[in-house]
């Protein structure tokens, strides 16, 4: 039988241990797929968040309002439809689906969006249910005059 003196088993151990030692280093691969996939999922849904009832508004020359809470839309197209945000909805339904959504935020405003070729009565229907139902917080929506909209191209005709 023979006895080693060298100690070998404490010097495989010790070389084991810096093998097998945590890595300190931060994997910053995953982070960066998941925040690319989330800015294409936002930049793909941030435009359908507008309304999305189309009525071409009456063009006006005046300052826009500027609210912190986001506003509850109602539009009157063409066809004298109703619509509460983008859901279809009649002048019966229309007050108490605007009380529910109001619930509990008195500072949220009402936009009333209409048609240009609309008779003036339709638009007056919607706010005069608005007021009797204790609605005060009401305003029309129109769009600016084409020549205050900023331009797109920026080229210049010499001519």
């Amino acid at each position: 039988m023979g006895v080693s003196l060298h100690n070998s088993g404490s010097r495989s151990i010790g070389r084991s241990r810096r093998k097998n030692r945590p890595m300190s280093d931060i994997n910053v691969t995953p982070m960066v797929d998941v925040m690319l996939v989330l800015l294409i999922v936002f930049m793909v849904t941030a435009p359908l968040l507008t309304v999305g009832v189309p009525v071409d508004l009456p063009k006006i020359q005046a300052k826009s309002i500027e609210t912190k809470t986001e506003p509850i839309v109602i539009t009157v197209n063409r066809s004298g439809q109703l619509f509460l945000k983008d859901h279809e909805t009649n002048m019966d339904t229309l007050l108490s689906q605007v009380k529910t959504v109001l619930e509990g935020k008195p500072e949220t405003r009402v936009y009333v969006r209409g048609d240009k070729d609309i008779s003036y009565g339709a638009i007056m229907a919607v706010m005069s249910k608005l007021n009797m139902g204790g609605i005060t917080k009401v305003a029309l929506v129109a769009e600016l005059p084409q020549a205050e909209k900023p331009k797109k191209s920026t080229s210049v005709d010499p001519q």
